[in-house]
Protein backbone atom coordinates (compact mmCIF):
# COMPACT_ATOMS: atom_id res chain seq x y z
CA UNK A 1 0.00 0.00 0.00
CA UNK A 2 1.42 3.30 -1.06
CA UNK A 3 0.44 6.29 1.15
CA UNK A 4 0.44 9.02 -1.60
CA UNK A 5 -3.15 7.25 -2.60
CA UNK A 6 -4.42 8.89 0.01
CA UNK A 7 -6.03 12.40 -0.94
CA UNK A 8 -8.06 14.04 1.92
CA UNK A 9 -5.67 16.05 3.94
CA UNK A 10 -6.40 16.14 7.81
CA UNK A 11 -6.52 18.72 10.45
CA UNK A 12 -2.55 20.44 11.06
CA UNK A 13 -1.73 18.01 13.52
CA UNK A 14 2.48 20.03 13.56
CA UNK A 15 3.15 23.62 12.31
CA UNK A 16 6.37 25.27 12.41
CA UNK A 17 7.12 28.97 11.83
CA UNK A 18 10.49 30.48 10.98
CA UNK A 19 11.69 27.13 13.34
CA UNK A 20 15.95 28.11 14.16
CA UNK A 21 18.31 26.41 16.03
CA UNK A 22 21.21 27.97 16.71
CA UNK A 23 24.79 25.89 18.87
CA UNK A 24 26.77 28.03 20.61
CA UNK A 25 30.68 26.93 20.23
CA UNK A 26 32.90 27.41 22.62
CA UNK A 27 36.37 28.65 21.39
CA UNK A 28 38.20 29.20 25.17
CA UNK A 29 38.06 31.28 27.78
CA UNK A 30 37.29 34.96 27.28
CA UNK A 31 36.31 34.78 23.32
CA UNK A 32 33.02 35.15 22.71
CA UNK A 33 31.67 31.82 21.13
CA UNK A 34 30.68 31.32 17.43
CA UNK A 35 26.97 30.30 16.12
CA UNK A 36 25.97 27.20 14.82
CA UNK A 37 23.45 27.68 13.01
CA UNK A 38 22.22 24.21 12.20
CA UNK A 39 18.29 25.12 11.23
CA UNK A 40 18.21 28.10 10.08
CA UNK A 41 14.19 29.23 9.53
CA UNK A 42 11.86 26.41 8.34
CA UNK A 43 8.33 26.67 8.28
CA UNK A 44 5.62 23.91 7.24
CA UNK A 45 2.63 21.99 8.29
CA UNK A 46 1.92 18.24 8.77
CA UNK A 47 -1.32 17.06 8.71
CA UNK A 48 -2.91 14.16 10.15
CA UNK A 49 -2.77 10.93 7.79
CA UNK A 50 -0.24 12.45 5.53
CA UNK A 51 3.18 12.36 5.19
CA UNK A 52 5.99 14.71 5.34
CA UNK A 53 9.22 13.82 3.91
CA UNK A 54 12.33 16.37 4.64
CA UNK A 55 15.56 15.22 2.33
CA UNK A 56 19.15 16.53 1.84
CA UNK A 57 23.12 15.62 2.29
CA UNK A 58 24.18 14.88 5.79
CA UNK A 59 24.69 18.03 7.71
CA UNK A 60 21.64 20.04 6.38
CA UNK A 61 19.97 19.64 9.71
CA UNK A 62 17.22 16.87 9.16
CA UNK A 63 18.08 15.34 12.26
CA UNK A 64 17.74 18.33 14.22
CA UNK A 65 14.51 19.44 13.31
CA UNK A 66 13.58 15.96 14.17
CA UNK A 67 15.13 17.00 17.73
CA UNK A 68 12.85 20.22 18.03
CA UNK A 69 9.61 18.47 16.77
CA UNK A 70 9.68 15.64 19.48
CA UNK A 71 10.52 17.88 22.15
CA UNK A 72 14.40 17.07 22.72
CA UNK A 73 15.74 20.40 22.02
CA UNK A 74 13.96 23.93 22.63
CA UNK A 75 14.27 25.96 19.24
CA UNK A 76 16.11 29.08 19.40
CA UNK A 77 13.42 31.24 17.67
CA UNK A 78 10.51 30.91 16.14
CA UNK A 79 7.23 29.56 16.70
CA UNK A 80 6.29 25.41 16.85
CA UNK A 81 2.93 24.19 17.48
CA UNK A 82 1.80 20.55 18.25
CA UNK A 83 -1.64 20.17 18.19
CA UNK A 84 -2.43 23.45 18.09
CA UNK A 85 -0.46 24.30 21.79
CA UNK A 86 2.76 26.67 21.35
CA UNK A 87 5.51 24.15 22.87
CA UNK A 88 7.70 27.70 23.40
CA UNK A 89 5.25 29.24 25.85
CA UNK A 90 3.60 25.56 27.43
CA UNK A 91 3.77 24.74 30.92
CA UNK A 92 6.18 21.91 31.84
CA UNK A 93 2.87 19.36 32.93
CA UNK A 94 1.77 20.87 29.15
CA UNK A 95 5.29 20.07 27.45
CA UNK A 96 4.91 16.40 29.12
CA UNK A 97 1.47 15.87 27.78
CA UNK A 98 2.80 17.12 24.52
CA UNK A 99 5.12 14.11 24.27
CA UNK A 100 2.63 11.69 24.53
CA UNK A 101 1.83 13.01 20.82
CA UNK A 102 5.19 13.50 18.98
CA UNK A 103 6.62 9.74 19.20
CA UNK A 104 10.22 8.73 17.71
CA UNK A 105 11.48 6.03 15.58
CA UNK A 106 15.39 5.90 15.46
CA UNK A 107 17.34 4.72 12.59
CA UNK A 108 19.66 1.79 14.31
CA UNK A 109 16.63 -1.20 15.11
CA UNK A 110 20.12 -2.69 16.87
CA UNK A 111 21.19 0.05 19.01
CA UNK A 112 17.04 1.87 19.77
CA UNK A 113 16.25 -1.45 21.92
CA UNK A 114 17.69 -2.45 25.48
CA UNK A 115 19.18 -5.87 24.85
CA UNK A 116 18.90 -6.59 28.74
CA UNK A 117 15.18 -6.43 28.64
CA UNK A 118 12.14 -8.68 27.32
CA UNK A 119 10.16 -7.45 23.91
CA UNK A 120 6.75 -7.20 26.42
CA UNK A 121 8.96 -4.90 28.98
CA UNK A 122 10.35 -2.70 26.49
CA UNK A 123 6.43 -2.04 25.37
CA UNK A 124 5.02 -2.06 28.47
CA UNK A 125 7.37 1.11 29.59
CA UNK A 126 6.01 4.02 28.39
CA UNK A 127 2.61 2.80 29.69
CA UNK A 128 3.92 2.23 33.32
CA UNK A 129 5.94 5.17 33.18
CA UNK A 130 3.27 7.51 31.49
CA UNK A 131 0.05 6.26 32.27
CA UNK A 132 -1.91 4.15 35.16
CA UNK A 133 -2.51 1.31 33.62
CA UNK A 134 -2.72 -1.93 35.77
CA UNK A 135 -0.03 -4.55 34.64
CA UNK A 136 -2.77 -6.99 33.01
CA UNK A 137 -3.99 -3.86 30.92
CA UNK A 138 -0.35 -2.97 29.87
CA UNK A 139 0.53 -6.77 28.76
CA UNK A 140 -2.60 -6.59 27.22
CA UNK A 141 -1.80 -4.15 24.55
CA UNK A 142 1.52 -4.72 24.31
CA UNK A 143 0.32 -8.03 23.16
CA UNK A 144 -2.18 -6.23 20.61
CA UNK A 145 0.27 -3.94 19.55
CA UNK A 146 2.50 -6.42 18.51
CA UNK A 147 -0.10 -8.07 16.53
CA UNK A 148 -0.61 -4.62 14.55
CA UNK A 149 2.79 -4.49 13.61
CA UNK A 150 3.18 -8.39 12.18
CA UNK A 151 4.45 -10.51 15.07
CA UNK A 152 3.76 -12.87 16.89
CA UNK A 153 2.61 -13.60 20.64
CA UNK A 154 5.65 -15.50 21.42
CA UNK A 155 8.19 -12.77 20.57
CA UNK A 156 6.49 -10.86 23.56
CA UNK A 157 9.35 -13.00 26.06
CA UNK A 158 11.80 -12.43 23.81
CA UNK A 159 14.95 -10.37 23.92
CA UNK A 160 16.07 -8.03 21.13
CA UNK A 161 18.98 -10.62 20.00
CA UNK A 162 17.01 -12.94 18.78
CA UNK A 163 15.57 -10.65 16.26
CA UNK A 164 16.21 -9.86 12.82
CA UNK A 165 16.82 -6.16 11.99
CA UNK A 166 13.18 -5.75 10.21
CA UNK A 167 11.69 -7.35 13.37
CA UNK A 168 13.86 -5.31 15.65
CA UNK A 169 12.12 -2.46 13.48
CA UNK A 170 9.01 -3.36 13.60
CA UNK A 171 9.40 -3.58 17.43
CA UNK A 172 10.43 0.11 18.03
CA UNK A 173 7.48 1.08 15.48
CA UNK A 174 5.29 -0.54 18.25
CA UNK A 175 7.10 1.02 21.15
CA UNK A 176 6.52 4.17 19.38
CA UNK A 177 2.74 3.84 19.14
CA UNK A 178 2.07 2.42 22.71
CA UNK A 179 0.65 6.10 23.84
CA UNK A 180 -1.24 6.90 20.88
CA UNK A 181 0.62 9.26 19.23
CA UNK A 182 -1.06 11.51 16.21
CA UNK A 183 2.76 12.19 14.93
CA UNK A 184 5.45 10.05 14.65
CA UNK A 185 8.68 11.26 13.25
CA UNK A 186 10.49 8.65 11.46
CA UNK A 187 14.66 9.70 11.06
CA UNK A 188 16.24 7.26 8.91
CA UNK A 189 14.08 4.50 9.62
CA UNK A 190 14.72 2.10 7.32
CA UNK A 191 18.48 3.28 6.40
CA UNK A 192 20.22 0.06 8.00
CA UNK A 193 18.32 -2.87 6.42
CA UNK A 194 18.49 -4.77 3.59
CA UNK A 195 16.48 -3.95 0.80
CA UNK A 196 14.30 -5.94 0.64
CA UNK A 197 13.22 -5.68 4.27
CA UNK A 198 13.05 -1.49 3.64
CA UNK A 199 10.03 -2.37 1.32
CA UNK A 200 7.96 -4.13 3.99
CA UNK A 201 9.01 -2.16 7.06
CA UNK A 202 7.60 0.66 4.36
CA UNK A 203 4.44 -0.72 3.77
CA UNK A 204 3.59 -1.50 7.11
CA UNK A 205 4.30 2.22 7.70
CA UNK A 206 1.81 3.28 5.30
CA UNK A 207 -0.48 0.75 6.56
CA UNK A 208 -0.57 1.85 10.04
CA UNK A 209 -1.13 5.20 8.77
CA UNK A 210 -3.67 4.77 6.49
CA UNK A 211 -5.45 2.82 9.80
CA UNK A 212 -4.63 5.12 12.75
CA UNK A 213 -4.43 8.07 10.76
CA UNK A 214 -1.04 9.31 12.21
CA UNK A 215 0.91 12.04 10.46
CA UNK A 216 5.10 11.23 9.83
CA UNK A 217 7.75 13.31 9.93
CA UNK A 218 10.01 11.04 7.58
CA UNK A 219 13.67 12.19 7.83
CA UNK A 220 15.69 10.59 4.84
CA UNK A 221 18.44 10.83 2.17
CA UNK A 222 16.90 8.32 -0.02
CA UNK A 223 14.81 9.84 -2.48
CA UNK A 224 13.50 6.43 -3.35
CA UNK A 225 12.11 6.00 -0.52
CA UNK A 226 10.81 8.81 -0.03
CA UNK A 227 9.31 8.53 -3.39
CA UNK A 228 7.39 5.42 -2.28
CA UNK A 229 5.95 7.06 0.92
CA UNK A 230 5.52 10.68 1.14
CA UNK A 231 2.65 13.23 0.29
CA UNK A 232 5.15 16.27 0.40
CA UNK A 233 8.81 17.03 0.62
CA UNK A 234 10.60 19.82 2.35
CA UNK A 235 14.57 19.93 0.40
CA UNK A 236 16.95 21.46 3.19
CA UNK A 237 20.73 22.42 2.73
CA UNK A 238 22.44 24.09 4.98
CA UNK A 239 19.50 24.82 7.53
CA UNK A 240 17.48 26.12 5.07
CA UNK A 241 14.59 25.40 3.41
CA UNK A 242 15.72 25.68 -0.84
CA UNK A 243 12.36 23.84 -2.35
CA UNK A 244 8.95 22.90 -0.59
CA UNK A 245 5.92 21.05 -2.17
CA UNK A 246 3.78 18.28 -3.11
CA UNK A 247 5.82 15.43 -3.89
CA UNK A 248 4.74 14.41 -7.41
CA UNK A 249 5.51 18.26 -8.52
CA UNK A 250 9.19 18.34 -7.25
CA UNK A 251 9.68 14.49 -8.38
CA UNK A 252 8.71 15.05 -11.63
CA UNK A 253 9.43 18.98 -12.13
CA UNK A 254 12.27 19.83 -9.90
CA UNK A 255 13.13 24.07 -10.14
CA UNK A 256 15.78 24.09 -7.57
CA UNK A 257 19.64 23.07 -8.92
CA UNK A 258 20.12 21.54 -5.65
CA UNK A 259 16.67 19.54 -6.20
CA UNK A 260 17.86 18.96 -9.63
CA UNK A 261 21.06 17.35 -8.30
CA UNK A 262 20.00 15.38 -5.70
CA UNK A 263 17.36 13.58 -7.66
CA UNK A 264 19.89 13.13 -10.91
CA UNK A 265 21.96 11.25 -8.51
CA UNK A 266 19.29 9.01 -8.02
CA UNK A 267 19.13 6.63 -11.43
CA UNK A 268 15.55 6.68 -12.02
CA UNK A 269 14.37 9.68 -9.71
CA UNK A 270 15.65 11.92 -12.03
CA UNK A 271 12.59 13.54 -13.35
CA UNK A 272 12.02 15.52 -16.57
CA UNK A 273 13.55 18.81 -15.36
CA UNK A 274 17.09 16.70 -15.03
CA UNK A 275 16.45 15.08 -18.11
CA UNK A 276 16.83 18.47 -19.80
CA UNK A 277 19.63 19.47 -17.84
CA UNK A 278 21.75 17.74 -15.59
CA UNK A 279 23.00 19.81 -12.58
CA UNK A 280 26.79 18.45 -11.38
CA UNK A 281 27.38 19.63 -7.89
CA UNK A 282 30.91 20.72 -7.47
CA UNK A 283 33.11 21.57 -4.23
CA UNK A 284 32.02 20.74 -0.47
CA UNK A 285 29.36 21.49 1.74
CA UNK A 286 30.01 25.24 3.50
CA UNK A 287 30.63 24.78 7.22
CA UNK A 288 27.88 25.85 8.93
CA UNK A 289 30.13 27.89 11.09
CA UNK A 290 31.28 30.13 8.06
CA UNK A 291 28.01 29.89 5.98
CA UNK A 292 27.60 32.30 3.07
CA UNK A 293 26.11 35.33 2.87
CA UNK A 294 24.32 35.04 -0.01
CA UNK A 295 22.24 32.15 -0.89
CA UNK A 296 23.43 29.02 0.83
CA UNK A 297 23.59 27.27 -2.32
CA UNK A 298 25.54 29.66 -4.15
CA UNK A 299 29.19 28.43 -3.79
CA UNK A 300 28.11 24.93 -5.37
CA UNK A 301 25.28 26.53 -8.12
CA UNK A 302 26.43 26.49 -11.43
CA UNK A 303 23.84 28.76 -12.19
CA UNK A 304 24.54 31.72 -9.74
CA UNK A 305 24.98 35.48 -10.35
CA UNK A 306 26.20 38.04 -8.30
CA UNK A 307 23.14 38.68 -6.48
CA UNK A 308 22.76 35.40 -5.49
CA UNK A 309 26.25 35.40 -3.75
CA UNK A 310 25.01 38.69 -2.22
CA UNK A 311 21.20 38.50 -1.16
CA UNK A 312 19.66 35.14 0.37
CA UNK A 313 16.93 34.78 -1.50
CA UNK A 314 12.81 33.90 -0.14
CA UNK A 315 10.59 31.20 -0.21
CA UNK A 316 8.61 32.61 -3.40
CA UNK A 317 5.55 30.64 -4.82
CA UNK A 318 6.32 28.70 -8.18
CA UNK A 319 4.60 25.99 -10.17
CA UNK A 320 3.11 24.35 -7.44
CA UNK A 321 5.56 24.66 -4.95
CA UNK A 322 7.62 27.29 -2.64
CA UNK A 323 11.18 27.99 -4.27
CA UNK A 324 14.17 29.36 -2.95
CA UNK A 325 16.04 30.98 -6.05
CA UNK A 326 16.26 34.39 -7.89
CA UNK A 327 16.77 32.31 -11.02
CA UNK A 328 13.82 30.10 -10.23
CA UNK A 329 11.96 31.36 -12.65
CA UNK A 330 14.14 32.09 -15.70
CA UNK A 331 15.61 27.92 -15.08
CA UNK A 332 11.34 27.02 -15.21
CA UNK A 333 11.52 28.17 -18.73
CA UNK A 334 13.68 25.49 -19.73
Amino acid sequence: MNASNQSSSGAIVVSAENLRRVYPISKGFFRKPDQLQAVGGVSFALHAGKTLAVVGESGCGKSTLARMVTLIEPPTAGALKIGGVDVVAASDHDRMALRHKVQLVFQNPYGSLNPRKRIGQILEAPLKINTALGSEERTEKARAMLALVGLRPEHYDRYPHMFSGGQRQRIAIARALMLNPSVVVADEPVSALDVSIQAQVLNLLADLQHDLGLAYLFISHDLGVVRHIAHDVLVMYLGHTVEQGEKEAIFERPLHPYTQALLASTPGLAGSGAKRERTVLKGELPSPLNPPVGCVFSTRCPHATDQCRKDRPALQELLGRKIACFEAARLAQF
